[in-house]
C-alpha cells in the first residue's frame, strides 16, 4: 500500500488538520516507512497458530451494588464547593 499526497490531504481533512506541503511530503515518507515495516508481518507463517483473543487471564469481578451510609449531610458537602445553585454544585460549561 502506497500513501500519496491525496490520501494524506483526505485524512487531514477528515481529522480537521491543517498541513503544509512540506508536512504532507514528510508525513508521506514516514507513513510509507511505517506501513512497510508493518507489512513484514505478512511474511510470517501463522498456519498452525491459534488466534489469541486475550493475552492475560481476566474475568469480571462482581460485587453487590449497595449504598453505604454517609456521615456528611448535603449542606456540609455543598459548603465545600466554590459555587452552588439550586442546591446543586455549579461547574463550568464543558462544551
Amino acid at each position: 500500500m502506497e500513501v500519496n499526497c491525496d490520501t494524506i490531504k483526505h485524512l487531514a481533512k477528515l481529522s480537521n488538520f491543517s498541513l503544509s506541503d512540506a508536512e504532507i511530503k514528510s508525513l508521506g515518507g514516514d507513513l510509507n516507512s511505517i506501513i512497510g515495516y508493518i507489512s513484514q508481518l505478512d511474511e510470517l507463517d501463522v498456519e498452525n497458530i491459534e488466534p489469541t483473543y486475550q493475552v492475560f487471564e481476566m474475568e469480571n469481578v462482581w460485587r453487590a451494588d449497595e449504598i453505604l451510609p454517609q456521615d456528611a449531610t448535603r449542606e456540609q458537602l455543598l459548603a465545600l464547593t466554590k459555587e452552588e445553585k439550586d442546591n446543586q454544585i455549579k461547574v463550568p460549561k464543558v462544551l
